[in-house]
C-alpha cells in the first residue's frame, strides 16, 4: 500500500507545483504556455490509473484529494471533480466506516459531482451515471430502508444516461447492477439483470472513450460478473 500512497502524493505535489507556475505573459513565450497542458494530462493519465487499479480505502482518499489540487490547476475542467466524486464513492464501497461516515463522504462525493456539472463540456451522460451510482451506494447503507426509494432514483437517473448517450457501456453496467440486487419478487436478481450485463458487454466492446483521460471504468467490472453467470452455468 506504501507505494501507491507514495505515487499519489508525488502526483499531489506536481499538481501543486503546476498550479503556483506564474503565467506567462507576452506573445512569444506561447509555445512554452502549452508545456504545463502536456505536464497536466500526463500528471491526470497517471492519477486516473491508479485510482482505477486500486481498492484501499486511504489510497482512495488520498487520490480524491489529490484530484481536488488538479481542478485547482484546470477550474474549467470537469474531469478533475467527476474523479474526486468517483474516488469518494468507490472508497464507501470498500471503507469499514458506520452509515453516518458513508453518507458524509457520499455528500462530499454529490458536492464534487455538482461542481462538475456546472463546468463547460461536461458529459452530462458520465454525471448522471455517476450520480445514479452513489444513489446505489446510498441504498446500500440501508437496503430495506433506502430499497424502494434509491432503486428509483438510480433508474431515473441510468434513462436519462441513456437517452443522452446510447452508447455509453457505464449506464448499462450501473442499471444491470441495480436490477440484480433487486429482489426477483420485485423483478430483479441474477437472470433479470443478465440481458442487460449482456447489452453492457456490447457497448464496452464498441466503446472508445473521447480523449485519454475522459471515462473509461467498469469493464473489469462487468468482465467479474458474467465470469460469475459462467461459472454458475458449469455447476
Amino acid at each position: 500500500m506504501k507505494k501507491p500512497l507514495l505515487t499519489l502524493a508525488l502526483l499531489a505535489a506536481s499538481f501543486a507545483a503546476l498550479a503556483q507556475q506564474p503565467a506567462i505573459s507576452g506573445a512569444a513565450p506561447a509555445a512554452a504556455a502549452a508545456a504545463p497542458a502536456d505536464a497536466y494530462t500526463t500528471l491526470m493519465a497517471a492519477a486516473i490509473a491508479e485510482l482505477l487499479n486500486t481498492g484501499d480505502p486511504a489510497t482512495l482518499r488520498a487520490s480524491a484529494a489529490k484530484m481536488e489540487r488538479a481542478a485547482a490547476v484546470k477550474p474549467q475542467n470537469w474531469l478533475p471533480r467527476y474523479y474526486q466524486a468517483y474516488a469518494l464513492l468507490i472508497n464507501v464501497f470498500q471503507s469499514q466506516e458506520d452509515g453516518g461516515a458513508k453518507d458524509k463522504t457520499l455528500d462530499q462525493a454529490e458536492a464534487a459531482l455538482a461542481q462538475a456539472r456546472k463546468l463547460a463540456g461536461a458529459d452530462e451522460s458520465e454525471l448522471l451515471v455517476l450520480q445514479a451510482y452513489i444513489y446505489q451506494a446510498r441504498m446500500g447503507i440501508s437496503p430495506m430502508l433506502r430499497g424502494l426509494k434509491y432503486s428509483g432514483l438510480v433508474n431515473e437517473a441510468v434513462a436519462q444516461a441513456i437517452k443522452l448517450n446510447p452508447a455509453n457501456p457505464r449506464a448499462y453496467l450501473v442499471q444491470a447492477n441495480n436490477v440484480y440486487y433487486t429482489p426477483a419478487m420485485f423483478g430483479g436478481g441474477a437472470e433479470a439483470a443478465k440481458p442487460l450485463y449482456l447489452q453492457a458487454q456490447a457497448r464496452y466492446a464498441a466503446f472508445r472513450p473521447a480523449t485519454s483521460l475522459s471515462p473509461n471504468w467498469g469493464e473489469g467490472q462487468l468482465k467479474g460478473r458474467l465470469k460469475k453467470y459462467e461459472t454458475a452455468a458449469v455447476k
